[in-house]
């Protein structure tokens, strides 16, 4: 893994602990690992990104850049539910407060799958990908003396979309990222009847729960053109073979109050369904930093 001149890295929510300097006199460092993990779609059965590097910006405006030897290439449909890849592992770099942090991707060896043509791999456009990569901007702080990681959450669901003629490739990956501290993320599971609700009503799929911050929220579709009323993520409700339920797990949710609704009615990610995706089961839950919160059973009544 190549290194320029100058040591950055990232973390998050730490504050008060950057400040002092290293034992030799010099600036004060520590240790980082970030990790990229998936907040899951309904409308593809793989979504591979092949990762080039990371970057990391101080708050001084200084890079620094990671660059692999070899591309990190993952189908982001596998790091479901708790599941994550390393980017960068345990990786000496200055303390401080940060700005930004840019995935680079390579967008040749990048392609989607959708459910209905398993034997289609489609282009996946990252727009400025390979040169200035896919942004999150933000307050983040590295601390002292200690190791802190971190995960870089994919939201495909609200990433991926269909240029409709405006792009030479099939479909164009936006920046849709989330950064969270490890230490203090937990999980929802649960547990849905699809069996019983789909004999209720007129279901497209098993469904999916979707996931909002704070309580009480009046549940609404996932639309990329309003995204500050959509849900922070839409978690596929599953097949349990062991159990003979359907189970759903959203992860590395921030410690806080989430609300919670299941539909099984197809969203599309660009338009206003409102009218035609139906919600139901919604309930309020609360998340703590290491631990999982089993959810109620989704209502069996309509």
């Amino acid at each position: 893994m190549k290194r320029s001149i100058q040591m950055f890295a990232v973390s998050a929510l730490a504050a008060g602990i950057a400040a002092c300097g290293g034992s030799d006199g010099g600036p004060a460092t520590g240790s980082v690992s970030v990790d990229v993990t998936d907040a899951p779609t309904m409308e593809f059965s793989e979504v591979t990104i092949a990762f080039t590097g990371i970057r990391l910006k101080h708050q001084s405006g200084e890079w620094e850049e990671f660059t692999f030897d070899n591309p990190k290439v993952w189908n982001l449909l596998d790091l479901q539910g708790g599941a994550s890849e390393p980017l960068i592992t345990d990786e000496e770099v200055l303390a401080g407060n940060y700005t930004e942090l840019r995935l680079l991707v390579d967008t040749e060896n990048s392609y989607v799958v959708e459910k209905d043509q398993p034997d289609v791999e489609l282009s996946l456009a990252v727009p400025s990908g390979e040169q200035s990569g896919l942004k999150l901007k933000g307050d983040f702080i590295v601390a002292a003396d200690s190791t802190t990681d971190f995960t870089v959450d994919f939201d495909v669901s609200k990433a991926i979309v269909n240029p409709q003629g405006q792009s030479l490739a099939d479909y164009l990956l936006r920046p849709s990222l989330r950064l969270v501290n490890n230490l203090e993320v937990g999980s929802i599971s649960g547990e849905v009847d699809y069996a019983t609700i789909n004999q209720e009503a007129t279901c497209d799929y098993e469904g999916a729960v979707y996931v909002y911050q704070g309580t009480d929220v009046t549940p609404t579709d996932i639309n990329v053109n309003d995204e500050e009323s959509g849900p922070l993520m839409a978690v596929p409700v599953n097949y349990d073979d062991t159990s003979g339920m359907y189970t759903y797990t959203a992860a590395f949710l921030t410690e806080g109050d989430y609300t919670i609704s299941y539909t099984c009615q197809l969203d599309d990610n660009e338009e206003d369904n409102s009218a035609t995706v139906e919600f139901r089961g919604t309930q309020n839950v609360d998340v703590f930093a290491g631990q999982n919160t089993e959810a109620q059973p989704i209502p069996l009544v309509p």
